[in-house]
């Protein structure tokens, strides 16, 4: 067996740690702490909340392909990662994650405090101890895997804070939402690929996609009222809240439309849409947090 050159193992690993996810994780943990520190976060503590989190989610993410790696063998979309395509070994896969995930739990707990450090390792148990094997299993997996990915809400709070705050319940509230359409648009877009690994993502009698629809209908409509909510905490102003408001009455479209009709494109634009949402919104809660 030939040797991985050492460049193509080192961008291996990188690609393990699924940068974009991490990203997406690092924003949402950097505005939760913005908002609950009033708009006064010190530049060290925040660096030190995202390093640990970027560290900490690398780290779980990774573990999760390597418990997968068997499934991403089978799937079109995951077949070229790095554990399927030999490009790396199970066991360099499992220390890497574990090492990322121990290292990130360490800076966090010494650096911001443990409460961050011990949420960031419940939201790493509920990914990869919950949300992994039960996508095999029931359609019920939607919501679990929702859960760790809001986490980053509570992460950023308490590390700003030191506690848990209703504020910070709101966020991962917001979190959880918002994820729910981009998810079930994504299991309809793949449910060629996730069937044939038993993948539960999408429910299994419903080959129109009116049942997914339908919850990306009232998922949106959640979302539209809870992302109010900051406003009427006095955490943000009117600008966030009218922002708010427009973002949420889009996504409700976009939901609609893929309800009235399911197809590829519908639903792909319910997933392109979610992608911008998160952003957009993370971006009003940094122009109008109430100081």
């Amino acid at each position: 067996m030939t040797e991985t050159p050492t460049h193509s193992k080192v961008g291996a690993l990188y690609e393990l740690t699924k940068p974009g996810i991490a990203a997406y994780v690092m924003m949402t943990a950097g505005v939760s702490y913005y908002v609950a520190s009033g708009g006064h976060a010190e530049i060290a503590p925040i660096i030190h909340t995202l390093v640990g989190v970027a560290l900490g989610t690398a780290g779980a993410l990774a573990l999760n392909q390597y418990v997968e790696r068997d499934l991403d063998a089978v799937m079109t979309r995951t077949r070229t990662r790095p554990l399927p395509s030999g490009r790396l070994r199970p066991g360099e896969a499992l220390a890497f994650g574990w090492a990322l995930l121990v290292v990130g739990l360490a800076y966090l707990g010494l650096t911001v405090g443990w409460l961050p450090a011990v949420l960031t390792a419940g939201s790493a148990a509920a990914y990869i101890l919950a949300y992994t094997p039960l996508k095999t299993r029931s359609y019920l997996a939607t919501l679990v895997g929702a859960v760790p990915g809001a986490f980053p809400a509570l992460i950023g709070w308490s590390a700003a804070t030191g506690t848990v705050e209703f504020g910070a319940v709101v966020l991962f509230c917001i979190a959880f939402l918002w994820q729910l359409p981009h998810v079930l648009a994504l299991a309809w877009l793949l449910r060629e690929d996730y069937a044939r690994v038993g993948f539960f993502l999408s429910p299994p009698t419903d080959p129109d996609g009116v049942r997914i629809g339908k919850h990306m209908v009232y998922h949106s409509v959640s979302l539209l009222m809870v992302s109010g909510f900051p406003t009427f905490l006095g955490l943000t102003g009117l600008v966030y809240l009218a922002g708010a408001l427009v973002l949420g009455l889009i996504t409700l479209g976009v939901a609609v439309a893929a309800a009235a009709k399911m197809s590829q494109s519908r639903a792909r634009r319910v997933f392109l849409w979610s992608l911008l949402y998160q952003p957009l919104l993370l971006a009003l809660f940094l122009i109008d947090t109430v100081r």
